[in-house]
């Protein structure tokens, strides 16, 4: 990303997040990012395409450091708690420090489903390659690995809407992540079984 789209975006979301996006002009996008209006309509016609890439660029920075840290995660458990870190506390942690959120978020949902259907499908692939290894266990229970997936992503980000508090969204992914590692895990034998005698 050219370095004056990400100080458009950044000044966007600072003006978003204080004042919410339909309160939040074209013009005030400009003084906040120190640039004219042509210069800004070069980078984005609108303010949709503006939520749109501030979508892409929390997606992009994200799953890149989803990357950079996955290999240092040596368990499946300490995977998804990175996956869950990057793709979902971090949004709550911002909107929870915005002014105007329910705004913020009412705008982007209006106008970005593409974007966000594209986010989530990008966050969706990032699971999928982190539970994959362990396809033969979940199988074995009854499990599609893409549909497992699926489920997990979905279930991630609908607990960082519907949330009480951070407490709440922690205490649910760290549910999510223990149902995961859990349909995962080797079942012990029974040594009560094939006992020879």
């Amino acid at each position: 990303m050219a370095e004056l789209e990400s100080t458009i975006l950044d000044a966007a979301l600072h003006v978003f997040s204080r004042y919410g996006v339909k309160r939040t002009s074209m013009s005030a996008l400009c003084e906040v990012a120190s640039v004219s209006r042509q210069t800004l309509y070069n980078h984005f016609r609108n303010k949709d395409d503006i939520l749109r890439g501030l979508i892409k660029r929390y997606t992009d920075l994200a799953l890149a450091e989803i990357h950079a840290d996955l290999q240092a995660a040596n368990s499946l458990g300490a995977r998804l708690d990175l996956i869950f870190d990057r793709m979902v506390v971090r949004g709550y942690d911002t909107i929870q420090t915005m002014p105007n959120a329910q705004d913020f978020i009412d705008g982007v949902n209006a106008v970005s489903e593409e974007a966000l259907q594209q986010s989530a499908e990008r966050f969706r692939a990032v699971i999928f390659d982190t539970l994959v290894p362990h396809a033969q266990v979940f199988s074995n229970r009854g499990l599609d690995v893409a549909e497992l997936s699926d489920f997990v992503q979905r279930a991630a980000k609908t607990a960082g809407m519907t949330a009480r508090d951070r407490a709440d969204l922690i205490q649910q992914l760290v549910t999510l992540r223990q149902l995961c590692t859990t349909a995962a895990s080797q079942p012990e034998a029974d040594p009560t079984e094939n006992k020879e005698g």
